[in-house]
C-alpha cells in the first residue's frame, strides 16, 4: 500500500518502479554468469523464460547493473541475437 505522503512527493514514481520479479531474474542471471555459463544459455533457462516475456528480457539487458556485471560486449552480442 502506498502512503499518501510518498504519493504527493512523486505521483509518477510507479512508472519507474522495478518489479521484485525483475530484480530476482537479474540476480539469477548475474549469479549464473559468475558460474561461467554463457548468457544465451542463461536467458534460455526455464527460470527466465517462465518469468519474463521476450520484451522484458530485452529490457533486462538495458539495466546498468546487468551490463556492468556481464560486460558491455557480452550484452551487446546478446542484443544482436535477440533482434
Amino acid at each position: 500500500m502506498i502512503r499518501l505522503s510518498s504519493f504527493w512527493r512523486n505521483p509518477f514514481s510507479f512508472l519507474f518502479a522495478r518489479s521484485s520479479k525483475e530484480e530476482r531474474v537479474v540476480a539469477y542471471v548475474i549469479r549464473e554468469h559468475e558460474r561461467e555459463r554463457p548468457l544465451a544459455e542463461i536467458l534460455d533457462d526455464p527460470y527466465v523464460r517462465n518469468r519474463c516475456t521476450p520484451q522484458e528480457i530485452a529490457r533486462l539487458l538495458d539495466r546498468p547493473e546487468l551490463v556492468h556485471a556481464l560486460g558491455e560486449s557480452t550484452v551487446a552480442e546478446q542484443r544482436e541475437q535477440l533482434a
